[in-house]
């Protein structure tokens, strides 16, 4: 089948071997960058329910009507199948006018951790608080009129 004179060419065993070695690299590198983004959408979503469970617990404090005590407490919550530790803290504030502490508003530290040793905090979350006003009866009885 081949004519005489001509001669077959291919590839040469180092050539192959050349080949192979580039492809090994370059698939070590892809599968290193699908493992690091499977473990950063992996903190992410974590990080998110976190906050969320901050957030749930502020919007309860809003809701009761009344300030939190100061000082701190610990307490833990179930949300999207996992069990979630807090810690909450609430500070005095200083008033800007006067300088001195008021009772008025207080600021409120929630920090979430995944472990009940809350040993490696997920998110910290700050927010304040204020007395909710109110309206005194005879207020409202002339809203009617």
């Amino acid at each position: 089948m081949n004519k005489p004179g001509k001669q077959l060419r291919g590839f040469t065993l180092i050539e192959i071997l050349v080949a192979l070695a580039i492809i090994a690299i370059a698939m070590g590198a892809v599968i290193k960058s699908s493992g690091s983004h499977t473990y950063s959408v992996s903190k992410l979503k974590q990080k998110t329910l976190a906050h969320y469970v901050a957030m749930n617990e502020i919007i309860k404090l809003e809701v009761s009507g009344k300030l939190p005590d100061y000082g701190k407490q610990k307490d833990a919550i179930e949300m999207a199948g996992q069990e979630w530790f807090w810690t909450r803290e609430v500070v005095k504030m200083l008033d800007p006018i006067t300088g001195k502490p008021t009772t008025m508003i207080r600021q409120v530290i929630f920090t979430i951790y995944a472990d009940k040793d809350r040993e490696k905090n997920i998110t910290k979350l700050i927010t304040y608080l204020a007395q909710p006003a109110t309206v005194s009866k005879a207020a409202s009885a002339g809203d009617g009129q």
